[in-house]
């Protein structure tokens, strides 16, 4: 906020107006500009025109600005100049410390030169002329700042809308060439479509925290870590519980769309589960209903988080459609309906890859009490689950069973 000064007494220096040496301002300003081009690494990489025009255009602004503070004027046009180009400056990308670096740069060849010709006569008005740079530079860098970050969201806001846009149009179906341009986002020519599931934060469960605040904040980290990590190749629609995201499948290849979900997971501070099915631009409405039908079943088998492909659950996923053949299979663990111990154990058994170390300690119980469950399990089953002909029945009658009702 700016302090009005329209009170405040011209400052001097051996009786002479401390403005004095920042008066040409046409020269001083050319030779500000070459000393940022020269010191201000990222300057050096604007465009000549920018250097020409915008840059030099508000050094003089900045001089004009600090002229009149020092004469004892404020001119409140001038901060709105820097912030019209502080809102330019956020659009074109230039970044937000190559502009504040700057300002200071020509606030320290200006301060050289109104204290050049000081004595130490001049002590007290030095005092008085340091704050006054400091409520300059305090003004200068606060208008700028608010300027720069209120255009920043808003060209966030308008690329999540047009990200949201595409990404709803070729989830369903509506993509088109004229769509892409609207929203300056190329189409690729194909997608790992990838249904995701985010299970709940265990602060969600926190009667003492608001849980829609930590629900937030996680959905935030996983939009932020795929930004990270896909830049703006990934299209995504996302809520708190999980959503839809198409990858260019030239982005990345099967072990780091593994990596993906894993460091989105870690990201997310809960364990991320994902399917995956590659799809061309008109087959995404199909492979994302797919992908989440897929989804569906691996979360009731309770399966382990991670990234699970259709070719590797192909049989399972089949297993689901309806038919007789799926009444079948989905009976055959009715004999457990009296043991639900023993349903869970296979459960988890099957869940955990047939890891009985882990098996047994996501139970809590002994690796032997494992073995006695799933021997107990063939006998009232008929399937030896330590056979691979009766685990191949239990696992697809685990499968079936979670589709019967």
């Amino acid at each position: 906020m700016a302090v009005d000064s329209s009170a405040r007494p011209s400052l001097t220096l051996s009786g002479k107006p401390m403005s004095s040496p920042l008066q040409d301002i046409r020269t001083l300003s050319r030779q500000m500009v070459g000393h940022f081009v020269e010191n201000v690494v990222p300057c050096g990489t604007l465009p000549g025109d920018a250097i020409t025009g915008d840059v030099t255009a508000i050094t003089r602004v900045c001089l004009e600005f600090a002229i009149s503070m020092l004469d004892g004027k404020d001119i409140p046009t001038k901060l709105q100049r820097l912030q019209d180009a502080a809102a330019g400056w956020a659009r074109e990308g230039v970044p937000i410390d190559t502009i504040h670096h700057s300002i200071h740069e020509g606030f320290k060849m200006g301060l050289d030169l109104v204290v050049s010709g000081a004595s130490i006569k001049d002590y007290d008005n030095l005092v008085v002329g340091a704050k006054a740079v400091l409520e300059m530079l305090d003004q200068i860098t606060s208008a700028i700042s608010v300027a720069y970050v209120r255009e920043l969201r808003s060209v966030v806001s308008e690329h999540h809308t047009a990200v949201h846009t595409l990404t709803s149009a070729l989830l369903g179906g509506h993509s088109t060439s004229t769509m892409a341009r609207e929203c300056g986002i190329a189409i690729a020519d194909s997608y790992a479509v990838v249904a995701v599931a985010i299970p709940p934060h265990r602060e969600e469960h926190n009667p003492a925290v608001d849980s829609q605040v930590v629900a937030r904040r996680k959905l935030r980290r996983v939009q932020a870590e795929l930004a990270t990590r896909c830049g703006n190749n990934a299209l995504s629609l996302l809520s708190v519980d999980g959503g839809t995201v198409l990858v260019p499948s030239a982005t990345f290849d099967s072990v780091e769309l593994d990596a993906l979900i894993t460091q989105l997971s870690h990201a997310a501070q809960v364990g991320i589960t994902a399917t995956m099915i590659d799809a061309a631009p008109a087959q995404i409405p199909d492979a994302a209903d797919q992908a989440h039908e897929l989804l569906d079943m691996v979360q009731r088998l309770q399966a382990v988080p991670g990234m699970y492909r259709f070719d590797e659950l192909a049989l399972e996923y089949q297993l689901t459609r309806p038919g007789p053949g799926r009444e079948y299979l989905g009976s055959l663990l009715d004999p457990l309906d009296a043991h639900p111990e023993l349903l869970e154990t296979l459960q988890r058994h099957i869940a955990n890859n047939l890891n009985r170390q882990r098996t047994a300690r996501v139970l809590h119980v002994h690796t032997n009490t494992v073995d006695y469950r799933l021997k107990r399990i063939g006998q009232l089953t008929g399937f030896d689950p330590s056979q691979p002909s009766g685990l191949w029945y239990l696992r697809s009658a685990l499968v079936a069973r979670t589709y019967r009702a």
